[in-house]
C-alpha cells in the first residue's frame, strides 16, 4: 500500500504528537471513521451538542489538531466537525485526491451526508481554505457562509521567496537536522512567533513524510458564478505562502459583493494575539450570517 510516511516510526512519532495535542482541548472529543468514495476519513467532533453545524478543514503538510486550535473558541458555541484531510499526516486514509477539480467537493458531500448537514458554515485555514474555494466552485449549495484564514486556492507568493526562505533550508534540515534549519523556516512562517511543540511536529511532517506540493488551484470568477454565500478573508501580510496584499486583490475580483476583507500583519502561522483578533472577527461574521 502507497504511504505518504517515510517510516513506522516516523508516522507514529506524528500520530503521538496528534495525541499529544489533543490534550490542549477543554472539549469533549469524540472520533469517527467515516467511508467516503475516497477513503476513510478520520473526523473529530467537538464543541457543544446539538448546536450549529460547523466544519473545520486542517492546514495542509500539518496536522489536524495544531490549526484546529487556532479556533478553540468556538467549541464554546457550535458542534465542530473537523475531519483529517484524506492524504495528509494523520489518521484518515492516505489516498491523496485533487485539489484541482470536484474531489474534495464530494469528500465533503460524502461527510456531510454521513452527519445528515444539509448545509452549514466552513472554516479554513490554508490548505482548508481551498478545500473550500473547491466546494464552492462544486457544491454552493452547502456552504452557508465562509471564513478563509491565510487561504490557498486564490494567489500564490513568490516562488524566489519561497525557495530561499522556506525551500533551502528545509533542504539543509532534511539533510543534517539543523535545529537552526527549522527554526529558520518556522520563523519565516510565523513571523517568529511560533511554538515550540508546533516547530517540533512540522520538523517531524518535513523529516518522515513525503509532503503535499499540488496546492489547491487558483480559483477563477467563472468557478464561483453560481457561488452567493458570504465569505470572511482573513490575510496576513508577512504570510510568505499566500500574501495578504496579493490575496486580498484576488478575492475581491473573485468574491466581489460576498466579501468581507480583514488584513493583519502576522505570517503564515498566526501568533498567539492575533488569534485572539481573529477568533473575536469570526465570532462576529458567525452571529451576523450564521
Amino acid at each position: 500500500m502507497k504511504t505518504i510516511y517515510k517510516s513506522l516510526d516516523g508516522k507514529e512519532q506524528i500520530l503521538n504528537q496528534y495525541e499529544e495535542y489533543l490534550t490542549q482541548f477543554d472539549s469533549l472529543i469524540s472520533r469517527d471513521y467515516v467511508q467516503t468514495r475516497f477513503g476513510r476519513t478520520h473526523v473529530l467532533v467537538m464543541g457543544k451538542e446539538d448546536r450549529k453545524p460547523l466544519f473545520i478543514f486542517q492546514g495542509g503538510n500539518c496536522i489536524n489538531p495544531v490549526t484546529l486550535s487556532w479556533f478553540k473558541g468556538l467549541l464554546e458555541e457550535y458542534t465542530v466537525y473537523a475531519p483529517d484531510t484524506i492524504g495528509h499526516p494523520g489518521y484518515s486514509d492516505e489516498t491523496r485526491i485533487s485539489a484541482s477539480d470536484k474531489s474534495f467537493a464530494q469528500w465533503t458531500a460524502d461527510l456531510m451526508d454521513h452527519y445528515k448537514i444539509e448545509k452549514c458554515a466552513f472554516i479554513g485555514p490554508s490548505y482548508g481554505g481551498g478545500i473550500i474555494l473547491r466546494i464552492a466552485a462544486f457544491m454552493p449549495e452547502r456552504i452557508q457562509c465562509a471564513i478563509l484564514v491565510n487561504p490557498a486556492g486564490i494567489s500564490l507568493g513568490s516562488k524566489m521567496k519561497m525557495i530561499k526562505e522556506i525551500l533551502v533550508p528545509m533542504i539543509s534540515y532534511k539533510i543534517n537536522g539543523s535545529s537552526r534549519s527549522l527554526r529558520k523556516i518556522t520563523d519565516v512562517m510565523s513571523s517568529k512567533s511560533m511554538k515550540q511543540l508546533d516547530e517540533s511536529i512540522i520538523g517531524n511532517i518535513f523529516k518522515h513524510t513525503t509532503l503535499e506540493q499540488d496546492m489547491p488551484k487558483l480559483t477563477t470568477v467563472e468557478e464561483l458564478r453560481g457561488y452567493s454565500a458570504p465569505t470572511l478573508a482573513i490575510t496576513g501580510t508577512e504570510d510568505v505562502f499566500f500574501p495578504g496584499n496579493k490575496i486580498s486583490q484576488k478575492a475581491e475580483g473573485i468574491l466581489g459583493d460576498r466579501l468581507e476583507l480583514i488584513k493583519y500583519q502576522m505570517g503564515h502561522f498566526p501568533s498567539v494575539a492575533h488569534l485572539e483578533k481573529i477568533e473575536h472577527d469570526i465570532k462576529i461574521f458567525l452571529k451576523k450570517h450564521y
